[in-house]
């Protein structure tokens, strides 16, 4: 679908905050799929990646899924991809052999690490637009929106 400059500007002078986040979201999610697919993972893989490597604590499945914001059907879909890639092994609980811990491997931390590194310069050519001033208040303003009352429902990515 080919984008229509003087519409998107109508759009844009609207102010629909709901419009403009979904819309930043898309445009700044669409750079970080194009890099990431270099790698041979998804966005969410690259994400559960980096929780794994990250992990000073080792969390089942399920305590994994409720920290990132990933339901158990696609966390598990995730992990599947992951499993068979080589870049996480899930190891079964010795208590209680329903539970399964997802751990990182030596080549998952490679290609985790290496992928962060490209998604890290994908963010540093956003960031390059504005001054460090208007990056923290950018900042601010997404943590307070993404503040909220209850619990958040789907998937973050």
């Amino acid at each position: 679908m080919e984008e229509q400059p003087e519409l998107i500007e109508a759009c844009l002078e609207k102010w629909d905050i709901n419009w403009l986040l979904h819309r930043a979201a898309q445009r700044v999610g669409a750079s970080f799929a194009e890099e990431i697919t270099k790698f041979g993972v998804s966005l969410r893989g690259q994400l559960v990646l980096q929780a794994l490597a990250n992990e000073e604590v080792q969390r089942t499945q399920l305590k994994l899924g409720a920290m990132l914001g990933l339901d158990k059907t696609t966390l598990t879909s995730e992990l599947d991809k992951l499993e068979r890639a080589g870049l996480v092994m899930r190891v079964p609980d010795p208590n209680d052999r329903r539970v399964r811990t997802p751990v990182i491997t030596d080549k998952g931390r490679a290609l985790q690490k290496e992928a962060g590194d490209a998604l890290a310069e994908v963010e540093r050519a956003y960031r390059a637009r504005y001054s460090a001033e208007e990056m923290a208040v950018i900042r601010k303003v997404l943590q307070d929106l993404s503040k909220g009352e209850g619990p958040l429902q789907g998937s973050c990515i």
